[in-house]
């Protein structure tokens, strides 16, 4: 069983910068890959970025690449994601995932664990 808790969201202007958090507990982290979603009010949930177990590949959705980058630090079982040049339609709640899969997977019904979400709001 793997437990989730993001943090770091808020409220921002357009073009600021935000850094998500996402502690995992258990000892196996580095087992998992992470990923970032997000949902607006009234859309889906919808895949932002995804990292492998110990960070060597990535994926980003093309609405933020560029602009996000995902982390992760292993020995404190944490995974980020730091948010540049911030749009008002990245406005949503943030949710971190995490699957023992061995491959990178974009698809939210994909991943076991979820944390709770963290919202954060963009102003223009």
């Amino acid at each position: 069983q793997v437990q989730l808790i993001e943090s770091g969201g808020g409220l921002v202007q357009a073009g600021g910068s935000l850094k998500l958090s996402c502690e995992a507990s258990g000892r196996t982290f580095s087992s998992y890959i992470m990923g970032w979603f997000r949902q607006a009010p009234g859309k889906e949930r919808e895949f932002v970025a995804v990292m492998s177990w110990r960070g060597g590949s990535t994926f980003y959705a093309d609405s933020v690449k560029g602009r996000f980058t995902i982390s992760r630090d292993n020995a404190k079982n944490t995974a980020y994601l730091q948010m540049n040049s911030l749009k008002p339609e990245d406005t949503a709640v943030y949710y971190c995932a995490a699957d023992r899969s061995p491959v990178l997977r974009t698809t939210p019904g994909r991943y076991d664990y979820w944390g709770q979400g963290t919202q954060v709001t963009v102003s223009s």
